[in-house]
C-alpha cells in the first residue's frame, strides 16, 4: 500500500450540509452511480476516483450540491455525456418532494421480484412489498369458506368459484382473487403516501384498473407491466426459480399450468393497453432494469427534453 492509499484511509470526508452531516461512502455513491446504468464494479471505481480527488484537494468537508457537481464532471470526463446527464436526472428525482410509488405487475415468472429488488437498491428505496405476502396475510384473516379464490393459486382460483361466470373461468377466478388482494395493495399504497415513503410494490395482483389510490395527487404513482413474449424464455424462468429456491417453488407445478399462466399474462397486458399503462418487455435482465429506470424517470420528470437542464452546475470544483 502506497502513502496516498494510507492517507486516504486515514482521512474521512464529511458531507457538511445540516440536513446530511454524513461521511462520504463509496458504497452509497456506487449505488447512486449504478442508477445511470454503470456496472457495479465500474460504479465503485468512479466512487473511489471521486474520493481520491477530494482528498488530494484537501476537501474533507463538502456540500451536497458541490459533490453532485464533482460527480457530474467526473462522469462527463470518464464515461461521457450520456452517463453524466443520466446522473443529473436521477439527482432531480431525489429532490422530488412527493413520495414515489412504483407498481410492477405481470404474470407469474416474468421476473417481477428480481426487477423490483434491483430497482429498490438503485433508488435507495427501503420499502418493498410483494402482493403474494399481502395475499398470505389476507388468508390468515379470511377463511377458505368465506373467500375460496383467495386460498388458491392465481391460475387455479377459478376451480372454487361459487357463482356463475359468463366468460373465461380462468380469468373470472383470477379477477376474483385480484379484487380481494387489491384492497390490501391500496391500503399499503395509501399508507406509504400518507407517511411520505417511497415504496416498490410488485406482484401478479398489480393489475391495471384494479388499484386506485384516493390520494394519488399527493404522490407520483408509477405503474408498469412486465412481459416475456418468448414462451421458451418464460418457461426457463421457472426452472431457474426452482434451482434458486432449492425446490420450494417446483418447476413441474408451473409447467403443468404454463398455458394458464401465459393466458393471465395476456389478460394483464390487454388491460395495460386499455389503461395506457407502460409495458416493459423482459428479454435481458440488465436491459429490462434500465428500461424500468427510464420509465420511472419519464413518468416522474417527463421526457428528457422536458427535464430541467440546469439543476447541476458544471463548473470546476474549487
Amino acid at each position: 500500500m502506497n502513502n496516498n492509499d494510507t492517507n486516504r484511509q486515514q482521512n474521512q470526508i464529511v458531507i457538511s450540509d445540516d440536513k446530511h452531516g454524513l461521511p462520504y461512502s463509496k458504497g452509497l455513491m456506487a449505488s447512486a452511480l449504478m442508477a445511470t446504468g454503470l456496472s457495479p464494479s465500474r460504479s465503485y471505481e468512479i466512487a473511489s476516483t471521486i474520493e481520491g480527488i477530494l482528498i488530494d484537494k484537501g476537501r474533507l468537508s463538502i456540500k451536497v450540491d458541490e459533490l453532485r457537481e464533482l460527480v457530474y464532471n467526473v462522469l462527463l470526463s470518464h464515461e461521457g455525456k450520456s452517463y453524466a446527464d443520466k446522473y443529473k436526472r436521477w439527482q432531480l428525482l431525489l429532490d422530488i418532494d412527493r413520495p414515489i410509488i412504483i407498481l410492477i405487475g405481470g404474470t407469474t415468472g416474468v421476473g417481477k421480484s428480481t426487477i423490483a429488488t434491483a430497482i429498490a437498491n438503485r433508488l435507495g428505496i427501503t420499502h418493498t412489498v410483494a402482493t403474494d405476502s399481502l395475499r398470505e396475510v389476507l388468508r390468515a384473516v379470511l377463511s377458505k369458506e368465506l373467500v375460496p379464490p383467495l386460498h388458491m393459486s392465481s391460475y387455479t382460483a377459478w376451480k372454487v368459484l361459487n357463482h356463475p361466470y359468463d366468460k373465461d373461468p380462468l380469468i373470472a377466478g383470477f379477477r376474483e382473487q385480484v379484487k380481494i388482494v387489491s384492497v390490501g395493495i391500496k391500503a399499503v399504497v395509501d399508507r406509504a403516501i400518507k407517511e411520505g415513503q417511497n415504496i416498490v410494490v410488485e406482484g401478479i395482483h398489480i393489475v391495471p384498473g384494479f388499484v386506485h389510490s384516493s390520494v394519488c395527487e399527493k404522490a407520483f404513482v408509477v405503474p408498469m407491466v412486465i412481459t416475456v413474449d418468448d414462451e421458451d424464455l418464460h418457461r426457463s424462468h421457472f426452472y431457474i426459480r426452482e434451482l434458486q429456491t432449492e425446490g420450494s417453488r417446483p418447476f413441474e407445478r408451473y409447467r403443468e399450468n404454463f398455458d394458464s399462466i401465459r393466458k393471465i399474462g395476456e389478460y394483464i397486458k390487454s388491460l395495460a393497453l386499455d389503461y395506457d399503462i407502460p409495458i416493459i418487455p423482459s428479454h435481458n435482465l440488465d436491459l429490462t432494469i434500465t428500461a424500468v429506470m427510464e420509465e420511472i424517470l419519464n413518468q416522474v420528470l417527463g421526457p428528457v427534453e422536458e427535464a430541467e437542464e440546469s439543476a447541476i452546475p458544471t463548473g470546476e470544483l474549487k
